[in-house]
């Protein structure tokens, strides 16, 4: 007798899921290109399979990421103490990372009032960014990072935030699939999960108009907490979509001494010996995490993660390295935070990369 479309769906999850294991999560090319020639039943589950197969083969792509932070980002570049150069991007990519997230404050370069027109200049040096990143190789994401307003007053916010996507998505619209967006950075204070849950719908639309494949990545509230994962719900019929989260767990050991945090300095001299207790935690918090990818077919980027400089050297490297692996079990893509700044993993005046670091990032002896 011929089975039902529901059986039909049936069979096919109980294949998938028998014959393919973690690639919900990790996926890669070669699974997506098998995928395709495998018989799904209904409309319905080829068009979740084929969600799942895209997101999960761009998560891919990035692999190993570095954040060119406080750059960018800063009010004004180089007013935290780095200004882009190409030989930046060089050694990233001689290193042997895939992608770079580059952080950038385009609020500070744009008008305040509608239409919130984003200077030709600052486009420029963001253009040359870009180019430097894709003429290497190297995977490219460009975010809205550091954009105040928003997490103050979001009501006034959101529309700022929706018009500069617009500006931004077009200009980048010719632009190669290896140019990544995401929406923004660490979204908290009064920019609520239901505040952002509800922002995202009319963000991804402005991005959509003029960008309809473009990979665009979308993290939970506060701070991008993989806790808060839960709370964020994205369109199943959108099949480019990675989500992000940021971990920085212990934070007294991974931000002692940060002059952002008050009090920070009392925390100076803490150690992570990797203990069984602090490996458990850190399993535990990206098991959650991966359950919450799974259930949802989403691939995870940890597009943050790093120990600031005041922190002991064995410490920073037994951390990163933890972190990492940890990520990469799982089918994590990620970035570390960041290149060359108080959690650098680059002295910008030896131009060198710190050794312990380094090796703990790339897994080499």
């Amino acid at each position: 007798m011929m089975p039902s479309a529901q059986q039909q769906h049936e069979r096919a999850t109980s294949e998938i899921r028998r014959r393919f294991g973690a690639w919900l999560i990790a996926g890669s090319l070669a699974v997506a290109t098998g995928l395709s020639a495998l018989s799904l039943g209904t409309p319905t589950m080829r068009a979740a399979v084929a969600t799942e197969t895209d997101a999960v083969s761009y998560n891919r792509l990035l692999g190993r990421g570095m954040n060119l932070g406080n750059a960018l980002d800063a009010p004004k570049e180089g007013a935290w103490g780095i200004t882009l150069a190409p030989g930046y991007f060089s050694a990233i990519k001689e290193a042997g990372f895939n992608s770079v997230r580059v952080p950038i404050r385009w609020s500070a370069h744009a008008g305040n009032e509608p239409p919130y027109t984003i200077e030709p200049a600052f486009f420029a040096r963001v253009d040359w960014a870009v180019e430097q990143a894709l003429s290497r190789g190297l995977v490219a994401i460009i975010n809205v990072h550091h954009n105040d307003e928003i997490h103050r007053d979001p009501a006034t916010g959101i529309p700022r935030l929706v018009a500069l996507w617009k500006q931004i998505a077009a200009h980048y619209r010719s632009q190669p699939e290896r140019l990544y967006f995401e929406l923004l950075n660490e979204p908290h204070d009064q920019l609520t999960d239901e505040r952002w849950q509800a922002a995202i719908p009319e963000l991804l639309q402005a991005v959509r108009d003029s960008n309809p494949d473009r990979v665009v990545i979308i993290g939970p509230g506060n701070w991008n907490d993989a806790a808060h994962l839960p709370a964020l719900r994205l369109p199943s019929s959108d099949p480019r979509l990675i989500v992000t989260f940021h971990y920085y767990k212990p934070f007294p050991f991974t931000h002692q001494g940060s002059p952002a945090v008050r009090d920070s300095g009392r925390w100076r001299g803490t150690v992570w010996n990797g203990t069984s207790e602090e490996r458990a935690q850190l399993r535990n918090d990206f098991d959650a995490a991966a359950a919450w990818a799974e259930r949802n077919h989403r691939p995870l980027f940890l597009g943050e993660f790093g120990a600031r400089r005041d922190a002991d050297m064995t410490s920073r490297a037994s951390w990163t390295r933890a972190v990492a692996r940890e990520a990469e079990r799982r089918g994590f893509s990620w970035a570390y935070w960041e290149f060359g700044s108080d959690f650098g993993a680059y002295d910008l005046a030896a131009r060198s990369w710190h050794a312990p670091l380094l090796q703990a990032l790339m897994d080499r002896p």
